[in-house]
C-alpha cells in the first residue's frame, strides 16, 4: 500500500477580545466527514490550484509572499466556512466592514463553495484585495504517517475584522461558536465535545494569552518548529509523540482520535 502524501492545507485561529478574555472561533465538522468527523476544530482546508493564481501575488510582500498559496487558502477557506472575509477595497487599506461584506457574501459565498467561481475572480469582480499579511504564523503540523488522509497544515492566527460575525456553512460544518480556549478544553475534558490532538495542543498554547494582541505578539516572537507526530499502538492505547523542541510542554499523550 502506498503511503499517503500530505496535502498542503491551512487552518485559521480567528481571534477576538470578548468580555471574559480572548476568544477563538471554532466549528464542528459534519459527522459524515471523511476527516475528523464530528470534531470541534478551527476553520480551514486544503490548498487549491486557484490559491496560486498570479493575481493573488499583488497582495503579498515580505514574509507573506513566501507561503502565499497557504495564506490565500486560509482566507478563502475562512470565507467559505464562516463568511468572514479578510480582504478590503483596492487602495483603501482597511478590511471590509459588515455592511459592505453582506452583499458580497450573498452574491458569492455559495457559488464559491460550489466552485462556480474562483476566489481570484471573486476578488477581482468586487474590486477587493486579500490581506495575507495580516495572518500570523502560529504552528506547522504534518499528519502522522500511516493514516489514509494526511495534511501539511500551516496554522495562522489573525484578529477577526471588526463587526464581521462567523456563520458556519451548514455543509461541511454543523455548528460554530466563539469560545475561550480554556472553555473549549474544559468541554473536551468533560467529553461534551471531541477535540483532536493537534487542535488541543494549539488551544493550550492559545490559552496562555489573555488578549488578541498578546496572542499575536507571542506567535510572532516564538520560533516555529515543524511538528510531525509519531503514533504507536500499545496495550494502553495509541500513543502520539512529538519532539520536545515543538515547545508544547509535553512529548507524548494517550489518544483515541487524531
Amino acid at each position: 500500500m502506498n503511503e499517503a502524501v500530505p496535502r498542503p492545507a491551512s487552518t485559521v485561529l480567528l481571534l477576538r477580545d470578548g468580555a471574559g478574555g480572548l476568544e477563538v472561533f471554532m466549528v464542528t465538522r459534519h459527522q459524515k466527514s471523511s476527516f475528523m468527523a464530528g470534531a470541534l476544530v478551527f476553520p480551514g482546508g486544503g490548498v487549491d490550484p486557484d490559491d496560486s493564481d498570479p493575481r493573488h501575488g499583488a497582495a503579498a510582500s515580505g514574509e507573506a509572499a513566501a507561503d502565499l498559496a497557504w495564506r490565500i487558502a486560509a482566507i478563502r477557506e475562512v470565507f467559505e466556512e464562516t463568511g468572514v472575509l479578510l480582504a478590503g477595497k483596492y487602495q483603501a487599506g482597511d478590511l471590509l466592514g459588515p455592511a459592505d461584506l453582506a452583499p458580497i457574501r450573498e452574491r458569492h459565498r455559495e457559488r464559491l463553495n460550489r466552485r462556480e467561481i474562483g476566489f481570484a475572480d471573486l476578488l477581482a469582480a468586487e474590486g477587493l484585495v486579500a490581506a495575507p499579511e495580516q495572518l500570523v504564523p502560529f504552528a506547522h503540523w504534518i499528519t502522522p504517517a500511516g493514516l489514509p488522509k494526511r495534511f501539511d497544515t500551516r496554522f495562522y492566527a489573525v484578529r477577526a475584522p471588526e463587526g464581521q460575525l462567523g456563520l458556519h456553512d451548514d455543509r461541511e460544518l454543523t455548528g460554530s461558536l466563539w469560545i475561550r480556549p480554556r472553555d473549549a478544553l474544559a468541554e473536551s475534558d468533560a467529553k461534551r465535545v471531541l477535540i483532536v490532538f493537534a487542535t488541543r495542543l494549539n488551544l493550550e498554547r492559545l490559552a496562555l494569552s489573555e488578549t488578541v494582541d498578546g496572542a499575536l505578539t507571542e506567535a510572532r516572537a516564538r520560533p516555529h518548529f515543524l511538528v510531525q507526530p509519531v503514533v504507536t499502538s500499545t496495550d494502553e492505547g495509541r500513543i502520539v509523540r512529538i519532539p520536545a523542541e515543538a515547545g508544547y510542554g509535553i512529548t507524548e499523550m494517550v489518544m483515541t482520535e487524531y
